[in-house]
């Protein structure tokens, strides 16, 4: 399969025969995945699969073999830029830390504990306004709920534009209209903003409703494709069952 190059930055990420292995133990094995910008892969798997380790490999943070290539139009680089929501932000009960402290933490070199200047608070709405979060501007960190919460993450994922956006299961303990939410922002997200989406995640009805493939991984082994290719296989219902995703949510 060919990669769509795109003209502004990283447009395809060729996966090649990626391994892991730790020890004797194989985690990862002949991985070969083309990732295209404007799309959404999501990586499914269940508990201790390897699908962290997949994100660390993509990263280039722990030894792997094989090969990946990230292209633009005109250049290869080693060092694309990515984007990263977590499964979770680690915030204390009752922080006074601020929405607009956090994003102004992370956006601007003046010190977060000075007094905000108006083009400061412009800055930091501008921000939360890509993810329709510029209302939580003046709310504690610690009152967001799990879903107001992970808006602003991504919020700031996206600031500057990634190459790609690494979501690990960013949606973790969100009630599921909160979850049906994040999934619908993140498809605008990368037809907006053209950028290559890989997602993490157990929520199999709502990856089917918005993943253009699925990276199906299972004791080492890996197998690719469309959610009906891979969501039709015997591995994968062997391990999930078959699910049902052409309805609503209830």
């Amino acid at each position: 399969m060919s990669c769509k190059i795109g003209n502004a930055h990283v447009c395809c990420t060729k996966i090649e025969n990626l391994g892991v292995k730790v020890g004797n133990e194989v985690i990862l094995s002949g991985i070969n995945l083309h990732l295209h910008c404007g799309e959404l892969t999501a990586v499914v798997g269940r508990n201790g699969a390897g699908k962290s380790t997949f994100m660390k490999a993509l990263l280039n943070t722990i030894p792997h073999t094989g090969n990946i290539v990230f292209e633009g139009k005109h250049y290869v680089t080693t060092k694309p830029r990515f984007g990263y929501v977590p499964q979770s932000l680690s915030v204390e009960p009752g922080s006074p830390v601020s929405v607009e402290d956090l994003v102004l933490s992370c956006v601007s070199r003046r010190p977060v504990w000075m007094h905000h200047r108006k083009k400061d608070r412009e800055r930091a709405g501008d921000v939360l306004r890509t993810t329709g979060a510029e209302n939580l501007l003046g709310r504690r960190v610690s009152d967001l709920s799990g879903g107001e919460l992970q808006r602003v993450m991504l919020a700031l994922a996206i600031n500057p534009i990634p190459d790609i956006l690494l979501l690990d299961e960013p949606v973790s303990g969100v009630d599921r209209v909160g979850l049906k939410s994040f999934y619908d922002l993140v498809s605008s997200l990368r037809r907006s903003y053209d950028v290559t989406i890989i997602l993490v995640s157990h929520d199999l009805d709502l990856v089917a409703r918005h993943a253009d493939r699925v990276l199906f991984i299972d004791r080492g082994r890996s197998f690719t494709g469309t959610v009906d290719e891979i969501y039709g296989m015997k591995e994968f219902t062997d391990v999930f069952g078959h699910i049902v995703f052409d309805g609503e949510d209830d």
